[in-house]
């Protein structure tokens, strides 16, 4: 049995000479029997380097490092992200003494799954540039492409860690931020927006609750009108300050007017009395059309476990779905857009940081990750709009950035 070690006049710091070794070793069949002095030691370097692959090695390494990076970089955003939320909270906490800073911290940290989330594909990418440029530095690549491995087979476990960070994504976090961000957006009602009107839609039907000086009404309907948002089948339970029961209200519409809800021939029930009916009702509002469709549950605060059943229950009730849609659609796609962030993440540092060009490969990544952003903003708000199908606006920008990574990655590497 032979090794041949690749020997390099490099930083004995670096682990340079433990990658060059496991790439080097070739085990030749042995033509004679092992001196006797040393026959046991042969015999056991030799099953222990039966039992090593090379290959699995690198991939745990590179993979492994890879991770350490990502989990480096994202905790530092979170907690630049966690700073800034909580001073634009207190913000907008000034003048409201009832909101202590207990609250604005729960309502930072509540927040931050949600943030953390949009920021994901950018911190794969810059946690790949800089597992990439690092391991270039210290001539650990170097060694590995001298080796024979191409570029491919030393990328094959980031793109691999990659995906399954977007699978954890899509099954595990965006879950547990759904709920979180929930929270929030009730604390946001409550002590910062303080509205008194609050909708809640479930396949029996939307619920609406709104209070005024004067008493509180709960209202149901079946359906809703998309445009007018105009109640269909409705029932309206009246109740007086203290909460004590006062009237129920059943009529067949309740049209949305400035200031008010009118209702015609209703029917008017109350506690030992016959049922009445009622020529014309009007209860006052606040809320307008547009004020009633930013109350619906924002799609970030459905589980992808529960969309699907959420966008059946809005389209039973007559309501658009179409952001629901495309929010569930994106989720699905951000597997491939994670890879295509290594892609990039790959072209701009692998060939760049050999030649020095480190802020070149730091401008090229600030400048991918922002057009990138706007890009699929601008393709979700078409979607959003129906100005392009759901599943283009929800799909194009993974797979245009996996193409266009695929195809510049093997148009600046050799393998």
């Amino acid at each position: 049995m032979t090794i041949h070690i690749i020997t390099a006049h490099i930083d004995p710091a670096c682990r340079i000479n433990a990658v060059a070794v496991v790439l080097s070793m070739r085990f030749a069949p042995c033509t004679r029997e092992p001196e006797s002095v040393g026959r046991a030691a042969s015999r056991s370097l030799y099953w222990w380097s039966q039992s090593m692959n090379p290959s699995h090695i690198l991939f745990r390494y590179f993979g492994r490092q890879f991770l350490i990076s990502f989990t480096f970089l994202l905790i530092s955003f979170l907690m630049i992200i966690l700073i800034l939320d909580t001073v634009e909270l207190l913000r907008r906490a000034a003048g409201k003494p009832e909101v202590t800073l207990d609250i604005v911290l729960s309502m930072g940290l509540l927040k931050l799954p949600v943030v953390g989330q949009q920021i994901l594909p950018f911190v794969i990418l810059f946690s790949a540039m800089f597992t990439f440029w690092r391991l270039t530095r210290s001539h650990e690549l170097v060694v590995t492409r001298a080796s024979g491995v191409s570029a491919w087979q030393f990328l094959a476990p980031i793109l691999v860690a990659a995906c399954l960070l977007g699978c954890m994504r899509i099954a595990i976090i965006n879950p547990i931020g759904a709920r979180l961000i929930a929270e929030f957006d009730l604390l946001e009602q409550r002590y910062l927006k303080r509205q008194v009107s609050a909708f809640e839609i479930s396949r029996y039907g939307l619920w609406l609750r709104q209070t005024d000086e004067h008493a509180t009404y709960l209202m149901h309907a079946a359906s809703i009108t998309p445009l007018s948002f105009d109640l269909i089948d409705v029932t309206i339970y009246r109740f007086a300050t203290g909460n004590d029961y006062e009237i129920r209200i059943d009529a067949d519409t309740a049209l949305l007017q400035e200031g008010r809800w009118l209702i015609r021939d209703a029917v008017s029930r109350t506690l030992n009395r016959p049922p009445e009916r009622i020529d014309k009702i009007e209860i006052p509002t606040e809320l307008t059309p547009a004020e009633i469709a930013e109350s619906f549950a924002r799609p970030e605060t459905i589980s992808f476990w529960g969309l699907p059943q959420f966008i059946d229950t809005l389209e039973a009730a007559g309501i658009s779905a179409i952001r629901h849609r495309l929010h569930f659609q994106s989720l699905l796609a951000q597997p491939l857009l994670f890879c295509a962030m290594v892609l990039f993440a790959a072209a701009f540092s692998l060939r760049q940081t050999r030649r020095g060009g480190t802020l070149l490969m730091i401008s090229g990544g600030v400048g991918t990750g922002f057009t990138l952003f706007v890009l699929t903003d601008v393709v979700l708000s078409l979607g959003a709009t129906e100005s392009i199908p759901v599943l283009m606006a929800a799909w194009a920008p993974a797979l245009v950035s996996l193409l266009l990574g695929t195809a510049a990655l093997f148009y600046l590497e050799d393998g």
